[in-house]
This record gives structure tokens, C-alpha cells and sequence, in this order.
């Protein structure tokens, strides 16, 4: 795991309560696409239930960081493509199954107008950071 310099609070910006404001370290770089909530077989998994198609999403997550020797805790910054700010806490309790309050990554939510396909509900991209 690279270390990692967390300010969850910079001076004169209000403390983040969901995320960390700014995730510093050296190390390598590693960046996996937007996943979508489809199982191994690229079947839909969740059809119209977010916290369904956020579990998959974050295993599908957990699966692209083992293959590049990555976990969670080298997570650095995820980013949130959701059609509906609605799914966010369906997003978050993912998250957290995942990852510990005191290691959260700096992040970003975005709610758009549709995804690659109208059942996919939400895609989510990370980028990690780990020792040289």
C-alpha cells in the first residue's frame, strides 16, 4: 500500500463528511474505468434497484484493482455517475462495505442524464495509487 496524506478538512474549506477533500502519495498509478452493474457473464445485475447495482459495481470495482495488485485501501479518488442523486445513500452504504470511514478517497458525485444504457443506474470509476 503507497502511504497516503489525507486532509479531510483544509484550512478555510468546510470539513468533508463523506469523502476526504484532498488524498496525496507517490507511487504508481492505476485508473479502472467506470464499472456498471453487470456480473461476469455481462448480464444486467439489479434491474431498477440501486443498492443492487452499486453491490456489483463495487465488487466489479474490487475485482479491477485485485488485478492490478490493488485494493480499496489504495483507492485515491472515486467518481460517481448517477442518474438520480436519490441512489447516492444506495451508493454510499456500497462504498462503505468496502472501505473504512477513517481511508475514504477523495471523490466526486455527478447526476447525468443517461448512462451507456437505460437500466444501468449508475457508474463508477476509481483510480489508485500504490508503491513504487
Amino acid at each position: 500500500m503507497a502511504e497516503l496524506k489525507r486532509i479531510s478538512a483544509p484550512d478555510g474549506v468546510a470539513p468533508a463528511t463523506a469523502y476526504t477533500h484532498v488524498v496525496m502519495g507517490t507511487g504508481r498509478f492505476v485508473a479502472v474505468s467506470g464499472q456498471l452493474a453487470l456480473d461476469e457473464d455481462g448480464k444486467l445485475v439489479g434491474e431498477g434497484d440501486p443498492a443492487a447495482q452499486a453491490r456489483q459495481v463495487f465488487e466489479n470495482l474490487r475485482r479491477c484493482l485485485a488485478s492490478a495488485g490493488a485494493t480499496f485501501d489504495d483507492v485515491v479518488k472515486l467518481t460517481f455517475f448517477v442518474t438520480d442523486m436519490a441512489f447516492m445513500p444506495a451508493v454510499r452504504a456500497a462504498r462503505d462495505e468496502h472501505m473504512s470511514a477513517g481511508r475514504l478517497p477523495a471523490a466526486s458525485a455527478v447526476q447525468v442524464a443517461a448512462l451507456v444504457g437505460p437500466e444501468f443506474l449508475m457508474e463508477i470509476e476509481a483510480f489508485a495509487l500504490l508503491p513504487e
